[in-house]
């Protein structure tokens, strides 16, 4: 299935737009979104299904999401499990900079672009650009008060209105970096990821997909 399009960041910030777009961008001045863009090293594509940070291996670079959509994922014997969902402007693992290791894997859902930040300039952010490392923290604790609503949802909601809440909260945070849905979302997601991300087995997830579309 084919990514969502919209409108696309301001040219002057092609790296980074999606980023600044509903994340403190007005306590920020126009050097600071600058420098923001400036960051990012080096640009990657990859396919689906890559994995851009390994569990447990140690990292020196955290990685902003541009284009497509990033899984946090955990592998156990009982399968896989989807544990966070990143859409473009997410800057995926800054966290690492702190951890220097993940306790999950980052895993592409289809194909995607993304920006790489070293932690030296993330570590002359901290100590040169308070506002900068403001915003920056307030992306990371946007994410966790993402994941807090996701263990809220898999408690209370069953199958068929954990996807339904899914899709819903996609809407919404595409529509707050200015790619609103106008009809129909589309995404990359496999059955298998549905029911990952939901909490469920496959055969589950394809009977609540059934129940939505009725």
């Amino acid at each position: 299935m084919e990514l969502v399009s919209g409108n696309r960041p301001d040219m002057e910030f092609p790296r980074t737009g999606d980023f600044l777009k509903g994340r403190l961008r007005d306590n920020l001045s126009l050097d600071d979104l600058r420098y923001i863009e400036d960051l990012v090293e080096t640009v990657e594509q990859h396919g689906d299904g890559a994995r851009i940070l390994e569990r447990g291996a140690p990292t020196e670079r955290s990685t902003i999401l541009i284009d497509g959509y990033i899984f946090r994922s955990i592998d156990s014997e009982d399968g896989r499990f989807i544990v966070g969902l990143h859409v473009p402007g997410d800057f995926v693992d800054l966290h690492g900079f702190a951890l220097k290791r993940l306790d999950h894997n980052v895993v592409t859902a289809g194909p995607v672009r993304v920006g790489c930040v070293s932690h030296d300039s993330l570590r002359t952010v901290m100590r040169d650009r308070p506002g900068v490392a403001r915003a920056m923290w307030f992306a990371t604790l946007l994410d966790a008060a993402i994941h807090r609503k996701w263990i809220q949802v898999l408690e209370q909601l069953d199958a068929p209105q954990r996807i339904a809440h899914l899709y819903a909260e996609l809407q919404a945070r595409l529509a707050l970096i200015g790619r609103p849905v106008t009809r129909a979302l589309r995404t990359p997601f496999t059955q298998f990821d549905m029911a990952d991300m939901c909490g469920v087995s496959a055969i589950h997830a394809n009977r609540a997909v059934g129940k939505l579309r009725e």
